[in-house]
Formats: C-alpha cells, structure tokens, sequence
C-alpha cells in the first residue's frame, strides 16, 4: 500500500500591526524556552512592544504569521538592514535580518520552522538582499543550519560601558 502525503495545514499570510500583541507574545516565548530569567523578560516587554509597532506602522517590520484552522500558531519576521559593504556581500551595503522564528509546541516537528525561514528568506531576496543573519538559540540550531545557514566569527558586548571582568 501506498503511503499519501498529509496536506501541509498551515496558511501563511503577512503580519500586520494586528498582530502586535502575537509577535510579543511569541518573542517573549521564544526567549523564556532558551532559558532567559524573568527579569529580562519584564524589562524587555514594554520597550520591544513599543520599539515593534513603530516598525510595524513605518513599513520596517515584514512578518509572516502561520494560521491553521484559524489559529494563529507560529511567525517569523525579517528587516533589511543597512550595512557597510562587506567581503560577504560586497556590492550591498544592507542585510537582512531575520528574528522572532516561532512555532507553537502543539505545532512543531510538522516542518513549519522549515516553511517559515524558506518564506522569510525568498521575502528578503525579493526586497533584493543576498545577504540575511539571526541570532540563533540552542534549540533552533538544528533548523537554521538544515535551511543553510552557517555559523559566522560574530561576538558581541550585550552590556557596553558595563564593569569587564578578567579571570
């Protein structure tokens, strides 16, 4: 007997400052599950809701929300970003930015992550950038890199002028 493919459920469709209170949602999810306290979640939530709808009103923010019978169960959002020209894109002085990959647990191990970052990155090739980076958690590795992203000699300070300790 021959086995048929299950229809892919979801729907995807553009975010709009509808989704607001969604995209929030789904960030401050997103962090809590790589194990970020409380405390930087609270401080996060009010700047990032006001930082996302002005990006949202001015046209800055471009995301996709997942729907499956209605419900709106995962969503990543994609910028452009400017750039100084660099050897990896030497001609484009911007980048896409990828963020807020999110899927509801009840919905992943379907291949939405996979549909999601495949949309985000043909979004960003349509804007015309032909160079895209995230910031990964542990437990997205695995998809980022199935979907070719490779890990890039990125550092960062996340604190500057903070006290420095040498051991």
């Amino acid at each position: 007997m021959e086995a048929t493919a299950k229809p892919f459920p979801y729907i995807l469709r553009a975010a709009g400052l509808e989704d607001l209170e969604l995209i929030c949602r789904h960030r401050e999810a997103m962090f809590r599950a790589s194990g970020r306290p409380e405390t930087d979640l609270q401080a996060m939530r009010s700047p990032f809701r006001h930082w996302l709808a002005r990006e949202l009103e001015q046209g800055r923010y471009f995301g996709l929300i997942a729907e499956c019978l209605g419900a709106q169960v995962g969503g990543v959002g994609t910028m452009v970003l400017e750039w100084p020209p660099h050897p990896s894109h030497p001609d484009q002085a911007q980048r896409g930015y990828i963020l807020n990959l999110f899927v509801e647990p009840g919905h992943r191990g379907h291949g939405l992550g996979a549909v999601l970052m495949s949309a985000a990155e043909a979004d960003l090739v349509e804007r015309g950038v032909g160079y895209a980076f995230l910031h990964a958690t542990g437990q997205a590795r695995p998809l980022y890199a199935a979907t070719g992203l490779l890990t890039t000699s990125e550092m960062a300070k996340p604190r500057l002028g903070a006290a420095r300790s040498i051991a």
